[in-house]
């Protein structure tokens, strides 16, 4: 998920071309107090007249104490985009208000209910605290992502290379969209130029288990394609056991071996999984 100045016309007309799965295109922090209403007016525009192809398109709009947020998703279902990021979402009541707004906007304009999804900016330790609430609050919530440097300054601590300030509020996060069936983000890594600080905290992304790394860079794009996708390994191992999970099945065996690990069921739905997102991203040239 790539963060764009959704006042900038000239950085969101081709933001589709760099290649990453989803823009944010921004009206809350990247924009000025005075200037909201010309944020909006080119977010419209620009929604409405460019075809970013596959490229998903959310709007982070303003936080409900602002008197900016109602009006940010008027033009958000006007224009056409594919969801809404909640801003500094901190229970499930919050995602409640926002689904109205949205509701009676798609009514407003015409547009197909159910069709504007939701996802959550989980910013402060309460909003951490509530995300399986949140999570589970609106049938329109496809997921959640931790916004690293309002957290970091809710809990004063400073951006640590290892990630240890944000460790528990990761993890608590991870659990919260895993038990409700949604996809979780990690935040930005602020400093474009530490590549290196960059690249480990995508590896340690991808060993937590989230579904993906926000960025502010096209630059840093590729590196979170390639570490997220299935490795050549693991879509070997993925196939075998989908092979073998269908011939032990059709001989009636529910509990058997694969290059001397045990393996039942559960395996066989993460071999599944790890099939579908290899095809996703393009890397699987299979035939299951």
């Amino acid at each position: 998920m790539m963060f764009m100045n959704a006042q900038r016309p000239g950085l969101i007309k081709d933001a589709y071309i760099y290649g990453s799965d989803s823009i944010i295109l921004d009206l809350e922090d990247a924009v000025a107090e005075n200037q909201k209403d010309a944020a909006r007016f080119s977010l419209y525009h620009a929604l409405k007249n460019i075809d970013y192809g596959k490229t998903e398109v959310i709007v982070r709009i303003n936080g409900l104490d602002t008197p900016h947020w109602k009006e940010d998703i008027r033009c958000v279902v006007a224009g056409g985009a594919d969801g809404i990021r909640i801003a500094k979402c901190e229970s499930a009541e919050d995602v409640r208000k926002v689904e109205a707004e949205v509701l009676k906007a798609e009514r407003e304009f015409g547009i197909e209910e159910g069709r504007t999804l939701l996802m959550a900016a989980l910013e402060s330790p309460k909003g951490i605290m509530n995300a399986y609430e949140i999570l589970m609050a609106s049938p329109r919530m496809f997921g959640c992502a931790i916004s690293g440097g309002d957290f970091r300054k809710s809990m004063h601590v400073q951006i640590e290379r290892d990630g240890i300030e944000m460790m528990a509020a990761r993890g608590n996060m991870l659990m919260a969209a895993r038990a409700a069936g949604l996809q979780c983000f990690d935040t930005m890594w602020p400093n474009i130029d530490d590549i290196e600080g960059f690249q480990a905290e995508v590896r340690q992304n991808r060993k937590m288990g989230f579904d993906g790394k926000s960025v502010v860079s096209p630059k840093q794009i590729q590196y979170v394609h390639d570490t997220f996708a299935p490795t050549p390994k693991e879509i070997a191992y993925a196939e075998k056991l989908c092979r073998s999970f269908n011939e032990q099945a059709d001989a009636g065996v529910g509990v058997y071996t694969v290059d001397g690990k045990m393996v039942d069921i559960p395996f066989f739905e993460d071999a599944r999984r790890v099939i579908e997102l290899a095809k996703a991203c393009g890397v699987y040239h299979g035939d299951l």
